[in-house]
């Protein structure tokens, strides 16, 4: 006999040999017809996986997250079989389900998939679902993993990826009439017909590894629901989010661009974006100050030995940038981390003057693959709101308190509603002590639940040199964008020899914390203005206010407005072109300008103005003080 802790706590004694559905039956046939997969201590499986020992044990049905990805895994599969049928020359390579919900499989083909071809793909996906095959599974050594595709299936792709592999025997899955197998890791449905909603999306070019000098592949993009509802609702979703794509956003607001000819990944800001990322900063600054941090400064650019030092070069050379500057190695930084550790060593602290705390807006390099590269969601020229507190071990805790109460007040400045905690844990390869680890967790641990936040743990889902908590935001359509991270650090302290002088007057070691609440300020940029389908929020608009005169004889009325709005701070323009009124409106209502003012006649001669508010809503004989109290207010309460 074996015993099965469920998640309530209670334990379920059986006989060894049992599969995960087997369990699920004897707890109840409506959850063993409701299970997609299983999670043993914390690893996904399937519903056949046997069980001969002792474990935890959770049953993931539909309405399980987890599960969710295990069915677009699932779908994954059956596309890619679907792609073989209809494309025999076709070599699938890999096909992930991704977050928030979602699959892809990229394929190399002779040819580009057209409209048509994802039509075809989509009808041969429904015919395999009807047939509600089972999914298989099986395994085969390495050895013979690797000969068979090199001598039977003939795909490059799997045997480079299985010469990558440091396990002696790999996992297939098989489905269908024609017994589509997959070199896959699992887990998968038990049937394909468990798949009851799916659309496949779109097709896109993609680099193998995302990398522009590998081969180019057809990634096809798809969805899949537990039922149609789900479906319907999550594809008017992206439709929705098509209208908000910061891309197109940016352009139209004229807020940033990309010159890819000049330099891949290296977003161009103009004026107006120029001027949000400059609100973002000063309010960052102001309440950093206000918490306790010291603002720093560090270099773009340092010799080789520095990055000797942190290891940079020994683990993450190529997304570094290599300068030769006149026959000595540099590279151009791509953190942060380094200089705050060599600002902190400049002097040597005493325990009575810890916590100390850096903070600074550095914008960092990393060369990210081409294949990769995104908008403003993926860059290489990243500035980021770091900051790193050192501190005695036993402030670690409220240092923590600190940082998170920090998060939550930015975030609610920023609108949005909803936002989850994330603990990792220690991965099995990990550097630092038992003692340091267990402390750190703890920590963390705590800190959160002093805030009364819930959260969720990712087991072994640390760093290897700390524990950390990440923090996911929820955008206005519901999706889940990684923000803020507060990471331990046992690495770096020990590599820059960081040290404080103790009660004892000896040297010793503090904790470290390294994090960020932004996170990527041009990623920020871009997710915010998503978010608000590019109608910022009057504190964060460029122009606040457009005044727009009805003709050239009150072009001076208008300047003279403009001046008192900018004398308080308000950021505001007069369009004196020579178009038409009603174009000027149109074009400052496309610009999602918040206010439009117009002046005419009755304006001069009353000393007021005409507001035009988002909606359209127009007031006549506005005194302009009255305005300017209005906007400053909002302006003050972040609206």
């Amino acid at each position: 006999m074996v015993k099965i802790e469920l998640p309530d706590g209670s334990i379920l004694e059986i006989s060894k040999g049992k599969t995960v559905l087997d369990i699920a039956n004897e707890i109840g046939p409506r959850l063993a017809e409701a299970a997609l997969a299983g999670k043993v201590d914390g690893d996904l499986v399937d519903l056949n996986y046997v069980i001969n020992s002792d474990v935890k044990l959770e049953i993931l049905t539909e309405k399980s997250e987890e599960a969710l990805h295990v069915l677009n895994h699932s779908a994954a599969h059956v596309m890619a079989g679907a792609v073989v049928d209809l494309f025999p020359n076709a070599k699938p390579t890999i096909g992930p389900s991704i977050d928030p919900v979602g699959f892809y499989y990229d394929f190399f083909v002779e040819n580009p998939f057209t409209q048509e071809d994802i039509e075809r793909i989509q009808k041969r996906v429904e015919e395999v679902i009807q047939e509600n095959s089972e999914f298989v599974r099986d395994e085969m050594s390495l050895a013979d993993a690797i000969k068979y595709y090199e001598e039977v299936d003939k795909n490059k792709f799997k045997v480079e990826i299985l010469k990558e592999t440091e396990v002696d025997r790999v996992s297939f899955y098989s489905h269908g009439k024609g017994n589509f197998t997959d070199l896959c890791r699992g887990p998968h449905v038990p049937f394909a017909g468990r798949i009851k909603a799916i659309k496949i999306l779109d097709a896109s070019s993609a680099f193998w590894r995302a990398d522009a000098s590998r081969e180019s592949l057809q990634r096809v993009y798809g969805v899949a629901f537990s039922n149609e509802k789900q479906l319907k609702k999550h594809l008017t979703m992206l439709e929705e989010a098509k209208k908000r794509d910061h891309r197109i956003l940016g352009a139209q607001l004229d807020l940033f661009g990309t010159a890819d000819e000049w330099g891949p990944g290296m977003p161009l800001i103009y004026p107006k974006g120029a001027v949000i990322l400059d609100i973002l900063k000063d309010f960052w600054k102001k309440e950093h100050r206000k918490a306790g941090y010291e603002l720093v400064q560090t270099p773009h650019i340092y010799k080789e030995n520095v990055w000797q030092t942190s290891g940079h070069t020994e683990y993450f050379i190529e997304n570094m940038f290599p300068v030769d500057m006149k026959g000595e190695q540099w590279y151009v930084k791509p953190m942060n981390c380094p200089g705050h550790m060599m600002i902190y060593n400049r002097k040597a602290y005493s325990y009575r003057e810890l916590p100390v705390r850096f903070g600074e807006m550095g914008t960092v390099y990393r060369y990210e693959l081409s294949g990769a590269l995104h908008g403003l969601f993926r860059v290489r020229s990243i500035t980021q709101d770091d900051a790193h507190i050192f501190m005695l071990p036993n402030q670690l805790e409220d240092e923590i308190v600190r940082v998170i109460e920090l998060v939550e007040l930015f975030y609610k400045v920023f609108g949005f509603q909803k936002w989850e905690y994330f603990l990792s844990t220690r991965p099995e390869k990990a550097i630092g002590t038992d003692e340091g680890w267990e402390h750190a967790t703890n920590s963390l641990m705590r800190a959160i639940e002093r805030t009364n936040l819930p959260y969720k743990i990712k087991e072994g889902d640390g760093a290897f040199y700390g524990p950390k908590i990440d923090v996911d935001v929820m955008d206005a359509l519901g999706r889940r964008w990684q923000l803020a991270t507060i990471q331990v650090d046992f690495n770096l302290p020990d590599r820059f020899d960081i040290n404080y002088i103790g009660e004892d007057s000896q040297k010793h070691r503090p904790f470290v914390i390294h994090r960020t609440i932004f996170g990527a300020m041009e990623r920020f940029l871009a997710i915010i203005v998503e978010n608000y389908a590019g109608k910022m929020p009057i504190w964060l608009s460029p122009v606040q206010v457009e005044v727009i005169p009805i003709t050239d004889q009150h072009i001076e009325y208008a300047k003279d407005v403009v001046e008192k709005l900018l004398e308080v701070g308000i950021r505001a323009e007069a369009d004196l072109s020579g178009e038409r009124m009603e174009y000027k409106i149109r074009q400052a209502t496309v610009n999602k300008v918040p206010y439009i003012l117009n002046v005419g006649d009755k304006e001069i001669e009353s000393k007021t103005i005409a507001v035009r508010s988002r909606g359209n809503k127009v007031e006549f004989g506005v005194k302009i003080p009255n305005f300017i109290s209005k906007v400053i207010k909002q302006i003050e309460n972040f609206e």
